[in-house]
């Protein structure tokens, strides 16, 4: 019998159950779960759709189905001989996927900087950094060497959260020297008890790779609602 790699049945199902959840019909309602093997396949199911569903654009939920069939049938892949050409195809399209994506990360966050870079008390700096101050301190300001404590909370542009010392409830200390850049930029614009909003190009922030475990897309900008709590040495 032929091996079939794992991973291509895994994304396959991934994209197929993704598709079936997005008719107006959830595919629970019509799952046969008869046995505790049954609820963990639809578990299983549900939670890897879920976390990859987004890694997946425009594709035909009805051939996929078929693969998976010929597949738990132990029949020949169609259209490739060997399993690894199979997983060279998804790996190629998953490329270009991410490709495009930040193509229209890029433009989206050059749109939203340009805008708001004419909002009222946004000051935009030489490299590009944009900040407005909600609360200004009266300490002292750190240097790229100083190793800071602050409470933040990240979002991406359209509002979502990514990261958030607030949420989790407690500060985080780190080195200035040891962060993306428009965090070393802006946070040595601000005196121990301020509060900045800082606006960040992708080129200052996580660029074409992304960031957070897969929470920002590559060529992201970022906003930052930052404060600063003390300047630790």
């Amino acid at each position: 019998m032929k091996k079939i790699n794992l991973f291509t049945i895994i994304v396959a199902l991934i994209v197929v159950l993704s598709a079936c959840n997005q008719k107006s019909s959830s595919f629970s309602n019509n799952a046969e779960v008869s046995s505790e093997a049954d609820s963990v396949a639809l578990s299983v199911g549900y939670t890897l759709g879920g976390n990859l569903k987004k890694q997946f654009g425009d594709v035909n939920p009805e051939l996929i189905a078929q693969g998976i069939i010929a597949a738990f049938n132990d029949e020949k892949n169609p259209l490739f001989e060997k399993d690894q050409e199979a997983d060279m195809a998804i790996r190629a399209y998953l490329r270009k996927e991410s490709e495009r994506a930040a193509e229209e990360n890029l433009k989206a966050g050059q749109k939203f900087l340009e805008e708001n870079a004419k909002r009222e008390g946004v000051t935009v700096t030489e490299s590009g950094l944009q900040y407005e101050v909600i609360k200004e301190g009266e300490g002292e300001k750190p240097t790229a060497a100083s190793t800071v404590e602050v409470h933040y909370h990240g979002t991406t542009i359209d509002g979502k959260v990514f990261d958030s010392s607030v949420e989790r409830g407690e500060t985080i200390e780190f080195p200035l020297n040891g962060v993306i850049k428009g965090w070393t930029e802006g946070l040595q614009l601000m005196s121990v008890g301020s509060k900045y909003k800082l606006f960040i190009p992708s080129d200052l922030a996580y660029g074409e790779r992304g960031g957070a475990g897969g929470g920002i897309q590559p060529n992201s900008a970022l906003i930052f609602e930052v404060e600063l709590i003390s300047i630790v040495e």
